[in-house]
């Protein structure tokens, strides 16, 4: 059992070797595995049903609004990704190119999606002609490649990726607005409510906003090993597609008008997110609402109550089936190995039941968060179960945000700046927000850039932290994924 056992353990500390940490848990864990094509993942069950998870969680929202799911062709002609010259210059080094049908060169090369607006605007060109056509709001859970990256890792960083994108078209720019606040805040609700991690929400920089958009909104992520991931964006687009596309309108006084764009978009590495920020020496920490199997039972066998045992465990996986119970009737493992595989793949409770306490009426609950355990009468079995899966989603965010808050370290000069970045933490300073300025941070700070703008700042008096120009704002800065 011994050999088994170190076999399906964690054999690093995530502290002291991250990288070779997070690719156990991903794959020991069966979330996901390689495929023989670099930066593509094969997403196995139980990651995909997180991402099920997520789907219902975010559908149930957009729905709400009337933006309804749809689906478009995955090769985009080349004639139609360049329409829009800003948008096309800044994914041009990522495109995948199909130029051959079997042995024939096609006439025209066919990209595979890095993203979908051009493919869906020749669409929109067509359907809208009247005012009563919008708003036009359609989202759509697909696949796509973007072939430039420097390392691969599961779930963060890939060449096919898998996401949402909502694509909308309003009559006014004030309706465009609220749509792109409105998105990122169900944006912040699928990381708060559903994987219990906090973000930082707010306007990105003229630098890393979307190519081609008027402005960018985003939620970020920090990592404990001191760096942030862009988490999920929302782009009020403009009229630039628009313009590009002919998406027009006849008002209602017969005029021409260009429709304003939105863009909105979060992906797999929403379970990324989670597992880094969650995932503990053990393994894999799934927060109770982003999982389906939220208990496992594992008897504790002995050779003449094993039948007594495993009838009474039977008995709870049906009584307890809201909780979709996992009940480990292996036999040829000890309960500790088992104990250890569960606590690998982050089930939120693991449930023990032995012969004595059968006898008692009772059962320990393990909470896989903080490992404790508690004995619980069979009585109160489902009341115990439900406040214990609350407390443990409330715990892993009130722990991650803890971690969060003491990350922003507010700077005033640079030199206080570099030692933040160099700390590995959050350095939130006043900022001019010009691109220049932002390049000369990053090189003269060893990677850091902006994350975000925070929104709703008072007016700003004082000078940018780096180069001395009057302030715009404050901002988060820090080095990220």
């Amino acid at each position: 059992m011994k050999e088994k056992q170190a076999e399906v353990g964690i054999t690093v500390k995530k502290s002291e070797d991250f990288s070779e940490w997070y690719q156990q848990v991903v794959l020991k864990s069966e979330l996901a595995d390689y495929s023989k094509v670099s930066g593509c993942m094969v997403y196995r069950p139980k990651s995909y049903e997180i991402w099920e998870k997520i789907q219902d969680f975010f559908n149930k929202k957009i729905k709400s609004l009337g933006v309804k799911n749809a689906y478009f062709p995955l090769l985009i002609p080349e004639s139609l990704l360049n329409k829009e010259a800003e948008h096309v210059e800044g994914f041009a080094p990522e495109v995948a190119w199909v130029t051959h049908g079997g042995s024939s060169k096609l006439n025209e090369k066919l990209a595979v999606r890095p993203t979908s607006e051009t493919i869906m605007y020749d669409s929109y060109s067509k359907w809208i002609k009247s005012h009563r056509d919008l708003p036009l709001r359609l989202n759509q859970w697909n696949n796509i490649v973007r072939w430039e990256f420097k390392d691969p890792m599961p779930f963060v960083r890939g060449r096919e990726i898998l996401w949402q994108e909502g694509h909308t078209a309003f009559a006014t720019r004030k309706e465009a607005k609220e749509e792109v606040l409105q998105i990122l805040d169900y944006y912040e609700s699928v990381y708060h409510d559903l994987l219990a991690v906090p973000v930082l929400k707010g306007r990105k920089s003229e630098k890393e906003k979307f190519a081609g958009a008027d402005f960018t909104t985003s939620v970020e992520v920090f990592l404990p090993m001191g760096k942030a991931a862009q988490a999920a964006t929302s782009h009020l687009l403009g009229q630039n597609f628009a313009k590009a596309f002919d998406i027009s309108f006849k008002d209602e006084n017969e005029e021409k008008q260009y429709v304003w764009q939105n863009s909105w978009g979060l992906s797999m590495r929403a379970i990324g997110m989670m597992i880094i920020v969650h995932g503990d020496d053990k393994g894999l920490v799934i927060p109770p609402k982003a999982t389906i199997n939220k208990i496992v039972i594992v008897p504790i066998i002995f050779k003449k109550s094993k039948d007594e045992v495993f009838k009474k465990a039977k008995e709870l996986k049906k009584e307890l089936k809201k909780f979709n119970p996992i009940f480990d009737d292996r036999e040829g493992y000890s309960a500790g190995w088992k104990f250890n595989e569960w606590e690998l793949k982050g089930i939120p409770i693991r449930l023990e039941l032995g012969p004595r306490d059968i006898e008692n009426n009772q059962v320990v609950l393990v909470r896989r968060d903080t490992g404790k355990k508690k004995n619980v009468k069979l009585a109160d079995l489902k009341q115990k179960i439900n406040q214990m899966l609350e407390d443990i989603q409330n715990n892993l965010f009130e722990n991650a945000k803890k971690f969060l808050d003491e990350s922003i370290i507010e700077v005033k000069d640079f030199k206080q700046f570099k030692s933040v970045i160099k700390k590995e933490k959050i350095a939130f300073g006043q900022w001019c927000g010009e691109v220049e300025c932002e390049d000369w941070i990053k090189d003269k700070s060893g990677g850091a850039k902006s994350l975000n703008i925070p929104f709703g700042q008072e007016k700003i008096k004082g000078k940018c932290v780096h180069c001395s120009k009057p302030a715009k704002f404050k901002a988060y800065f820090s080095k990220s994924y």
